[in-house]
């Protein structure tokens, strides 16, 4: 991988463009063969960012980068503190086996509430992303599953269900990623109770409480600082109005006078003209993952969860 990188630096960033895929078809089976298959994924991500549209050796150079850092990482691990050092294998690939973790690490008992799901496919798996947060604890977690094209992934969970369950998180500086545990009783249909009083941004009636954008972009900063390779943080933005414009869409937040762009990949989504619809020029809560892109949508409120992610939405790539 770092002679690749070393390469195509040499080369220049130009030849990336006139290679195509296959200079990177080579490097990819040798991550697999490593059983490293994050990177492999991460070289498959470089092979199509030279067709990805304008801007593109900037983007190629920046991911160059976080892959040159992941490796040195990776190399050097007994240097690194405990938790970044988790960090590193889980991004290289390297992940604990289930078992192993729900034997190991604390569980955590909390009433989860579903936030959304995403599906996805790279042509050769469908990763199917759930995220959770929890009642007591307020913490976010994650859940992936994975099938072959054309199965559904086992995991269903559907946006708004609670679930009285334990986690278990996997290690790392920034946890995210969890699994479940032991379930206890039958999962709820509705939404938590709303939050006391004093909470600030609770929508009431189902919709969970959210945060304004500053809030926001400083949970991606500081989850950001522990993992530099995080490509988003999952956080649920409240009181926001979706404002299109010939720059890109934005989420303007009335109180604070700031707004979040909304990722310009997601530019083509209708559902952005549906989140418009919903909120009807007034202000909305929005969950999502916010990234140096800018914000993601992927569920509001109605006041029932509305799922965002059309299925020509969920491509592969990050």
């Amino acid at each position: 991988m770092e002679r690749r990188l070393a390469d195509l630096l040499r080369d220049g960033l130009a030849s990336a463009d006139r290679a195509g895929y296959g200079a990177w078809d080579e490097t990819a089976a040798r991550m697999i063969d490593a059983q490293a298959p994050g990177l492999e994924a991460r070289v498959r991500e470089l092979a199509a960012i030279p067709s990805s549209g304008p801007g593109w050796p900037a983007r190629l150079l920046e991911e160059c980068a976080l892959a040159h850092l992941l490796n040195q990482g990776f190399l050097q691990l007994d240097r690194l503190p405990e938790q970044l050092a988790a960090t590193t294998r889980t991004r290289v690939g390297l992940t604990t086996p289930v078992a192993e973790l729900l034997a190991t690490e604390e569980a955590i008992r909390d009433r989860w509430l579903v936030l959304g799901r995403q599906d996805g496919t790279d042509g050769r798996l469908t990763t199917r992303r759930i995220w959770l947060r929890g009642e007591r604890t307020h913490r976010i977690a994650l859940l992936l599953s994975f099938s072959t094209p054309g199965q559904s992934p086992e995991l269903a969970l559907p946006t708004g269900l609670v679930l009285d369950a334990d986690l278990a998180y996997y290690p790392a500086a920034r946890p995210l990623r969890a699994t479940i545990g032991a379930r206890h009783g039958e999962a709820a249909g509705a939404a938590p109770p709303p939050a006391p009083p004093a909470a600030e941004g609770c929508e009431g009636s189902g919709v969970p409480e959210g945060c304004d954008v500053e809030t926001a972009l400083a949970a991606y900063g500081a989850a950001l600082g522990e993992d530099p390779w995080l490509d988003g943080w999952p956080v649920v933005l409240a009181d926001v109005v979706p404002v299109p414009g010939d720059d890109g869409w934005q989420l303007a937040d009335g109180r604070s006078g700031s707004a979040l762009p909304v990722d310009p990949r997601c530019a083509g989504r209708t559902d952005l003209w549906r989140l418009m619809a919903i909120s009807g020029g007034g202000p909305v809560t929005v969950f999502g993952e916010c990234g140096h892109r800018g914000f993601s949508p992927i569920t509001t409120w109605d006041p029932t969860p509305v799922s965002l992610i059309g299925t020509a939405a969920q491509g592969g790539t990050r």
